[in-house]
């Protein structure tokens, strides 16, 4: 991945940025939040670095300790009393407002492709339609939460839409990335998860908006008040 222009590594590290301070808004600016979130991308970071993810022919994969440990550790507050509670405090606001940062991945995603970093098939020319979630969150957040005229149950079906869309981008990136599980775009395998600073990708933003998913559907099936008419 050494051939990038440096504003691609550059745009998508601001990107990362810009999904932890989302994050970190949706916390109520919890500090223990914010640490943890940094531990994860210095662990990643750290990896990506030493050429650890760049080893694809291992059984299982290598690329299992992106995403999955942060997602385990996210499904896990659905089984104690503090995860919880953690989840119902979250600000429902900012967690439909993070959903932004998927149009500057999308981008990413697109320049990635353009030099070989990835397949088409993981941008929007291709089977990725997750750009849809990222254009129409400022809408959402509008219409729910200043004007105060969407309902509850929009905001859910809005959600789920979305936690649809990045499941099927999810899967393809799994199916396209060079591990011997690979089952598409053997021609241009999806390797730029392979290297930082696009592990974040994977070991971060995706776990972070599918907890934004997971936090807003939880609230709104739970029918609490949910401040959208204050």
């Amino acid at each position: 991945m050494g051939n990038l222009p440096f504003y691609i590594p550059a745009f998508f590290i601001l990107t990362t940025g810009l999904t932890g301070w989302f994050f970190y808004r949706a916390t109520n600016r919890s500090r223990v939040a914010l640490i943890i979130a940094l531990l994860f991308l210095v662990i990643q970071m750290a990896l990506a670095l030493t050429g650890f993810f760049a080893v694809t022919h291992t059984v299982p994969p290598r690329l299992v300790l992106q995403a999955p440990p942060v997602v385990l550790f996210i499904i896990s507050f659905f089984f104690f009393t503090k995860g919880k509670q953690f989840l119902d405090s979250l600000n429902l606001k900012f967690l439909t407002l993070l959903h932004i940062v998927r149009v500057p991945v999308e981008l990413v995603l697109y320049w990635l492709f353009l030099y070989k970093g990835v397949p088409e098939l993981m941008t929007f020319e291709g089977r990725n339609f997750d750009i849809i979630s990222g254009l129409t969150a400022p809408l959402v957040y509008y219409f729910a939460f200043v004007k105060k005229s969407l309902s509850p149950k929009v905001i859910l079906i809005w959600n789920f839409v979305c936690l649809g869309l990045l499941f099927n981008i999810v899967i393809n990136a799994i199916l396209s990335a060079p591990t011997p599980i690979q089952q598409f775009a053997f021609d241009q395998p999806n390797i730029a998860i392979l290297y930082f600073p696009f592990v974040w990708l994977a070991g971060f933003i995706v776990p972070v908006v599918l907890l934004a998913h997971l936090a807003a559907i939880r609230q709104l099936l739970s029918g609490k008040d949910l401040d959208l008419k204050n």
